[in-house]
């Protein structure tokens, strides 16, 4: 294997790194709420909304992110996203209150999104064609051990050590991961500067985040429950509003919105 191919490896390394730090924490904080109920005196409700606003975020920030790396490289807003994984870690393992811990987990989602984002990016960049496959199928094989290693890990730390190093544990992966990203990734963005599509952000968030909803929902009071269904429903006729927009949009001079 040459230098150049041996980089690319060392580079798609450093990114599922990270993609597994956010697939992780997406599961570790089921086996934890027990203890963060009684460390932050936490209803419920607060319960919920600890595993559901990580999620939820996500999906909204998903079409931004991308969005951001076209516009402004990719390599940084991963950068950024690493970065602000790690702050929302720490974070998280310190906070004295349940707002303190939902404002973490906003913030985690909003870097995971990115992070996610931008992994599959990274892809087509760093690989050529030949090589892509087997690079898609390591990052998918990441994605899909990191669910259950999530509770494993979680309930370790949590029967073992303080419930904190369940997040804690995200801040050297996060240095890790920046530190290779910085010497291994090169810094792409899209040919030509996307406009700021508005009401396609405002679309896809407002789908997604819905239809997340829904299926959280379906998760907690079952596939029978109405609520959930109307939102799944709500959910994906605006993704498909959203699809007619963007198509809509593709036949202008240019495949461009007015914002620039």
């Amino acid at each position: 294997m040459t230098s150049s191919g041996s980089r690319r490896w060392w580079a798609l390394g450093a990114v599922c790194l990270g993609v597994l730090a956010v697939g992780v924490d997406g599961t570790v904080l089921s086996v934890a709420l027990p203890t963060l109920s009684k460390a932050l005196n936490a209803s419920e409700s607060d319960l919920q909304w600890f595993t559901s606003l990580y999620f939820l975020v996500m999906a909204a920030a998903m079409l931004p992110a991308g969005l951001l790396g076209d516009r402004y490289g990719r390599k940084r807003v991963m950068l950024i996203a690493l970065a602000l994984f790690g702050l929302g870690s720490a974070g998280s393992a310190f906070s004295t209150s349940v707002a303190e811990f939902l404002a973490a987990r906003v913030l985690m989602g909003m870097a995971g999104a990115g992070m996610i984002v931008m992994a599959i990016t990274a892809l087509t960049v760093l690989f050529p064609a030949e090589e892509r496959p087997k690079a898609v199928g390591i990052w998918a094989a990441t994605t899909f051990i990191s669910f259950p290693i999530g509770p494993i890990l979680g309930g370790w730390m949590v029967t073992d050590f303080w419930w904190g190093w369940v997040f804690l544990i995200n801040v050297p992966v996060a240095l890790v991961g920046l530190t290779a990203l910085i010497a291994l990734v090169p810094e792409t963005r899209a040919a030509e500067r996307p406009g700021i599509d508005i009401l396609g952000i405002a679309a896809s968030a407002a789908g997604l985040v819905t239809l997340t909803y829904g299926l959280i929902e379906a998760g907690e009071n079952g596939w029978g429950d109405i609520g959930a269904v109307v939102l799944m429903i709500v959910g994906v006729a605006v993704l498909v509003g959203f699809l007619f927009w963007e198509r809509r949009l593709g036949r202008r001079p240019g495949g461009q919105p007015c914002w620039t």
